[in-house]
């Protein structure tokens, strides 16, 4: 294979080289600004209505008597295991059609060629959100988390969320701690422990990219100027953020049930062979992978 072009990952180098003098005159700017950015109209709504439904019946096709118009079907009992409610990453439904078909969408694909100015991408085998307001057996907390160990230095991955559902203030959604990417390498200067939180993967599992905050490191940030928002967003929107910023998945306390896609890409280059032997099995066995295409 041929040697990675500078920058290289896990160098403590940001992994898009951006001058700050530069402008895009696009979402870009507010991304490398904040770390969080909003690409209107990736998709039409139309589309849109296309994969709600097919996360519908993908539901509904596990046989337990899921009805969408039915709230007493709203409960574990007739829905596949998710986490958080509706986060499902399993009975390898990151390889169904309708979730390849969101990935490549030609507008989905050139967000992320834009972002790292190449065509030349791999993609996560990510997961997909489905979360249905009042759902009473229920038990939900926030749990503010980033998806990069502090142990990697600089921004060295960029997710993706893929909107399909009108999403309001009252509504499931992505809330972000804006800024907090800029100041991810500073606070981790010092050592820090993780929440004890009730979602924290067992220690065995040892799940790298993952780190979950204190209420006192909220604060932490809060004090730096950084600022907790909720990221509404119409149907076919898509929203990046830096893997160092903090945020998590708010509940639906409205009416409408949530509807995401996860995607994320990365240059092919930052690749090793063997972690793109092992994304080969990995597909030809439909399994998924975390939030990192290149790992």
């Amino acid at each position: 294979m041929a040697p990675h072009a500078e920058p290289i990952p896990d160098s403590g180098v940001d992994l898009i080289q951006h001058d700050a003098s530069k402008q895009y005159g696009d979402w870009r700017d507010e991304f490398h600004k904040t770390g969080v950015a909003i690409v209107k109209g990736v998709i039409t709504p139309e589309r849109a209505a296309y994969y709600r439904q097919k996360q519908i019946e993908w539901l509904q096709s596990f046989g337990l008597g899921f009805d969408p118009n039915d709230e007493s079907t709203w409960t574990q009992e007739h829905l596949p295991v998710s986490f958080k409610g509706g986060m499902y990453f399993g009975y390898a439904s990151n390889h169904e059609k309708y979730v390849w078909e969101a990935r490549t969408e030609p507008k989905v694909v050139d967000v992320f060629e834009k972002l790292w100015e190449t065509n030349e991408l791999i993609v996560s085998f990510d997961g997909q959100n489905i979360t249905l307001p009042r759902q009473k057996d229920l038990t939900w907390s926030p749990w503010p988390h980033c998806d990069q160990s502090p142990e990697r230095k600089g921004m060295q991955c960029v997710q993706g969320l893929l909107n399909y559902q009108p999403n309001g203030p009252k509504d499931g959604g992505l809330i972000v701690m804006k800024g907090s990417s800029k100041l991810f390498d500073q606070f981790f200067k010092e050592t820090r422990e993780q929440d004890d939180h009730e979602d924290k993967p067992p220690e065995e599992e040892n799940f790298r990219d993952l780190f979950i905050f204190k209420e006192e490191d909220v604060k932490w940030f809060e004090k730096r100027g950084c600022e907790m928002i909720k990221i509404n967003l119409e149907p076919g929107d898509l929203v990046l953020w830096d893997s160092r910023t903090m945020h998590y998945a708010c509940f639906p306390e409205g009416d409408l049930i949530r509807h995401v896609q996860y995607v994320c890409m990365t240059p092919r280059k930052f690749a090793k062979q063997e972690d793109m032997d092992l994304k080969s099995e990995l597909f030809k066995t439909w399994q998924g992978t975390t939030h990192w295409p290149h790992w």
